[in-house]
């Protein structure tokens, strides 16, 4: 059975989710969404908002190891259990697109909240947070929640003069620009440094104080670098 602690359905949406380690929310009115990203939701009759919730920093990962679920996917599993608890007991129709099947352009929406800016490692990033958040999860909804206000903070790496990412990359990935073949290359080499980790996040000092422990980088690292083995299969086909 899914231990899946959270706070009591009762709870507002935002305090809910932030205590469940969920702590970056926003709400959008469907109707203001560009029409191409709305296109791709295939609103429902009666749907009037999107939201989309993140984490960020190590919150999230302590309540998912609490939760000790069994599957492969315990951080979505975890997700999708706090969003059915919340909208079942509001008695909201609700939709989740992800985690699921269906592609969503998360960064796209990262963007329109003004979470995103791009990193040179490819790892969304803001001046707050640094790159330790992740988007966990689209939710489509026949909802009235308090809309959100556009996070308005510049790109931290436009004022970075040292790129201390860029010179702590092994594999020199990141200039001139970001070369996946170049970071595949370095990651699949056996005993690589970056196998599970990231040395260039690591080295980048915005938000390091939100930084994920070892476990967590590992659980990540681990499911790209398994994507990265299938990419190198496919290339090779």
């Amino acid at each position: 059975m899914m231990r899946v602690q959270t706070p009591p359905p009762e709870a507002s949406f935002q305090d809910f989710f932030t205590a469940a380690g969920l702590n970056r929310q926003h709400v959008f009115a469907l109707a203001d969404l560009p029409e191409n990203l709305r296109a791709t939701l295939r609103p429902h009759a009666g749907e009037t908002q999107l939201i989309l919730l993140a984490h960020a920093g190590r919150l999230l990962w302590e309540k998912v190891q609490a939760a000790d679920l069994p599957g492969a996917d315990p951080i979505d599993d975890y997700t999708a259990a706090c969003v059915h608890k919340f909208f079942t007991a509001h008695n909201i129709s609700s939709r989740l697109l992800y985690p699921g099947p269906a592609a969503v352009n998360l960064q796209a929406f990262g963007r329109l909240a003004g979470w995103h800016h791009a990193a040179p490692f490819m790892v969304g990033i803001d001046a707050d947070w640094g790159s330790w958040f992740a988007y966990r999860a689209v939710i489509v909804a026949a909802s009235d929640f308090p809309l959100s206000a556009v996070q308005e903070k510049t790109h931290p790496c436009l004022s970075c003069a040292a790129t201390p990412c860029i010179a702590a990359c092994p594999a020199g990935a990141l200039q001139p620009e970001f070369s996946l073949a170049a970071c595949a290359d370095y990651r699949l080499q056996k005993d690589s440094a970056c196998a599970d980790n990231c040395l260039a996040r690591r080295a980048c000092s915005v938000g390091r104080e939100h930084g994920y422990t070892v476990a967590q980088m590992r659980h990540s690292y681990c499911r790209s670098l398994a994507a990265l083995h299938n990419w190198r299969a496919q290339m090779q086909k």
